[in-house]
């Protein structure tokens, strides 16, 4: 399947990049949707039956990819919103759904990629991508996000290509060649360690852009900023988890080698720096889009210190990134909404959100005490068994460090959060305020749903496969 949903979803982007026939633009789009679903179908049925050499839809693949085409629906539909909002010429509407197709085609196959070389190949397809995105507004202010962010992103893959080129030459030690994921799961135990642990230093270094963790974080922040809110939304949900997803099955091998402890150390360093991090810059930023951007970052740090923590934390991690996905998701979406009322992205020139769109307003505040953690949160659940797996690892000073870090967060978030909300804006001219749809936060509210369900209540089949992406780590 794999072999005609590129080629197809390919054609697509190209199609849409050179149509500027809106009705034929809006049947390319449903065509492109129709495919993704079929090809998700087609991979569910299909989990761990290997594809064109190179391609593999195991568990891990399975659910960010039903994730993926999850949140792409509602992203192309409040991408129409705005595109229809801001009256765009027909060439940026062009150039930005061909963009945003050809940014959720690569993340897809790079969640399949079963060799590491094929996966950085589409790492960078997904700089290239994104970057039409976040340059879409055409300013001053995106064409440095952009540049920024393709700067950094260049750097951060030249990482990944040295560290290919480490793990290669471990493989050669001991007469290996395959780059494959399961070749090297299969001679984890007989790799070079000296190489190996240059290997993994510069691919974990190198992913940590797309991945939201310091070092290389900042590639990020600006993008989620200047992107229109659809994009942000991808940019904080699926584009991180294909980050993860390249990380997590080189984890698994260095899991399966003397380096277990060692590369445990190396991820908790940079879990702990980013959310101190994400602590200090949420404390005293105002610009309500790079807040979520930091707060994604945050995120991720948990998330690493399941990873980098064991037992319970591994089933954690993957729980958090996918009920992450949603909630971030979630937010942007509505973020957009509040841009279009307040034409204004800082913290000063929003208030009384309540009042000019109520259904959004309650949408904001679920969201506030979803993305924090607070019950009936799925990721109420994820966040405690992660800090079990903290307390089980013998981590109390980490977990006493992160529940003081995650308590500024809060604080940082809700007082933001209920200045949107409650308080009155400065200087702001409401007789001209436009009326929101309540049906465009129907997405939200289902999304809402869904992270309480797969916390509280996950289906067998949910648990299922995350049992099945953690069954090669340690116990």
């Amino acid at each position: 399947m794999i072999g005609i949903y590129l080629p197809g979803a390919f054609v697509i982007s190209g199609l849409l990049f050179f149509n500027r026939n809106r009705i034929f633009n809006s049947i390319l789009i449903v065509a492109f949707l129709i495919l993704q679903w079929v090809f998700t179908v087609y991979e569910y049925l299909h989990v761990n039956i290997a594809e064109l050499n190179y391609f593999k839809p195991d568990s891990l693949a399975i659910l960010l990819l039903v994730t993926l085409s999850i949140i792409s629906t509602p992203a192309i539909y409040h991408s129409h919103i705005y595109l229809t909002s801001k009256k765009d010429t027909p060439r940026n509407t062009a150039i930005y759904y061909a963009a945003m197709v050809m940014l959720l085609t690569v993340i897809s196959a790079a969640y399949l990629s079963n060799h590491i070389a094929v996966t950085w190949i589409f790492i960078e397809m997904t700089t290239l991508s994104a970057s039409a995105l976040i340059y879409h507004r055409r300013n001053n202010r995106t064409l440095e996000g952009t540049w920024k962010y393709v700067f950094v992103c260049a750097i951060s893959i030249t990482f990944v290509f040295i560290g290919i080129l480490f793990l290669s030459f471990s493989l050669h030690q001991r007469g290996g060649d395959s780059l494959t994921f399961d070749s090297l799961l299969a001679n984890a135990a007989t790799i070079n360690l000296f190489w190996s642990r240059l290997a993994f230093i510069f691919i974990f270094t190198g992913l940590t852009a797309k991945l939201g963790l310091v070092p290389m974080y900042t590639a990020g922040i600006d993008a989620k900023d200047k992107a229109p809110s659809p994009a942000g939304a991808l940019l904080s949900s699926v584009l991180m988890n294909m980050g993860f997803v390249c990380f997590f099955r080189i984890y698994i091998v260095f899991a399966n080698t003397a380096l277990h402890s060692w590369t445990n150390n190396v991820i908790l360093i940079a879990a702990l720096l980013s959310i101190f991090v994400a602590t200090v810059y949420m404390v005293k930023v105002k610009n309500i889009k790079r807040m979520l951007a930091y707060s994604s970052i945050e995120h991720m740090g948990l998330i690493m210190l399941g990873v980098a923590a064991g037992g319970i934390g591994y089933y954690a991690a993957i729980l958090h990134l996918i009920l992450h996905s949603f909630i971030k998701s979630s937010i942007f979406f509505q973020i957009g909404q509040v841009y279009r009322i307040y034409k204004s992205k800082s913290i000063y020139d929003v208030g009384n959100y309540f009042k000019y769109n109520t259904t959004g307003a309650v949408v904001m505040l679920l969201c506030f005490i979803w993305v924090t953690a607070m019950p009936p949160s799925g990721l109420f659940i994820s966040e405690l068994m992660i800090f079990r797996a903290l307390f089980q690892a013998h981590y109390i000073i980490v977990m006493i460090v992160v529940m003081f870090l995650l308590t500024m967060i809060i604080w940082a978030f809700g007082k933001n959060i209920f200045k949107l909300l409650f308080a009155a804006p400065v200087g702001f001219d409401d007789s001209n305020v436009e009326r929101i749809n309540p049906i465009e936060s129907l997405s939200q509210f289902i999304f809402l749903g869904l992270i309480v369900y797969l916390g509280i209540n996950p289906p067998v089949e949910f648990v299922t496969l995350i049992q099945e992406t953690i069954k090669n780590l340690p116990k």
